[in-house]
């Protein structure tokens, strides 16, 4: 399959093969990735997107694995990214959540899929938004999206889901960690995992006294507790995100969730487009005698740039 038109019908059939192909064309910048996605934006919006946070070790990939399984046998199809590690040798995704995940690898209404961060902002590569809304062509029900972890910049996950997911874990300075992270901001539901541990009540209790601090907010994030390894609690979860959903539909939440995400793609493609463009139009040479220039101090990278973007 070579031209966009090869590959769009397959895709729409929800085929895996197609659906994997059309993902590492967005991932590796094929010719035919735009007139793909070109034929395909006006039929998207239809599944519900999911981001799913938190520190290492909180179980994130355990809970994901459930939530898949539970909603496959509630009769849906549902396509999981793993938003990994970048391999700073390879440059490609760590496998370990599809390793992790191998209970439902096997469902063919489940598609996994690992994508490499890239040193893309918030820990989502550009080709995962891009993956999003190919499985929503495919036909997938629900999109999961795992990130790498919390932090500061990976506050951007809620502008690219429709429902954020805080995972958190007693006994590991979660709850400390969230407050730095600013996610208190970002949480549509708090998750307390592994929740059979001590200390799960000391986690909710710090999270209500944050939500109290915090700016109001029309949605009041719910705090639920789950056991993943034994599937506890998954059922709930799932109603609560269904329940935020109904609420975002009824207060114009997905169409404000639409114009953000709206938001950071169009300025993550356009610093990408006039970056390209910039080089192109400087040249190797110009460019490697602006980064000479930097690295021997004969000008600051703030003139090279202007000299790069201003020069004819």
């Amino acid at each position: 399959m070579s031209a966009a038109t090869d590959l769009l019908e397959p895709l729409r059939r929800g085929e895996a093969r197609a659906l994997g192909r059309a993902i590492s064309w967005m991932e590796n910048g094929h010719p035919g990735a735009r007139d793909l996605m070109a034929s395909l934006w006006p039929h998207l919006g239809r599944a519900a997107v999911v981001g799913i946070t938190g520190s290492p070790g909180a179980g994130k990939s355990t809970l994901t694995d459930q939530l898949a399984r539970t909603l496959r046998a509630q009769g849906q199809r549902v396509g999981i990214l793993a938003v990994d590690p970048t391999s700073p040798f390879s440059g490609g995704a760590i496998l370990g959540d599809r390793i992790r995940m191998g209970r439902c690898a096997a469902d063919p209404g489940i598609f996994i899929r690992s994508m490499a961060t890239r040193g893309a902002l918030g820990g989502l590569a550009r080709a995962t938004q891009d993956a999003i809304d190919l499985l929503d062509a495919a036909g997938y029900d629900t999109v999961l999206v795992e990130t790498v972890g919390v932090g500061q910049d990976e506050v951007d996950v809620v502008s690219c889901v429709q429902t954020c997911v805080v995972v958190l874990v007693p006994g590991m300075g979660d709850e400390i960690q969230a407050i730095k992270a600013g996610i208190m901001e970002v949480a549509d539901l708090f998750v307390i995992n592994k929740a059979d541990r001590d200390g799960a009540d000391q986690v909710e209790r710090e999270i209500e006294s944050m939500k109290s601090l915090a700016h109001p907010r029309d949605w009041d994030p719910p705090v639920l507790r789950t056991v993943a390894q034994r599937g506890e609690g998954i059922v709930g979860l799932i109603d609560q995100l269904r329940e935020h959903g109904v609420w975002l539909r009824a207060h114009g939440g997905l169409a404000r969730k639409a114009r953000e995400r709206a938001r950071l793609r169009f300025d993550s493609l356009l610093a990408e487009a006039a970056s390209r463009r910039a080089r192109e139009k400087a040249g190797p040479e110009r460019v490697e005698a602006a980064l000479q220039g930097i690295a021997d101090r004969l000008v600051d990278p703030y003139t090279a740039v202007d000299d790069i973007l201003d020069r004819p």
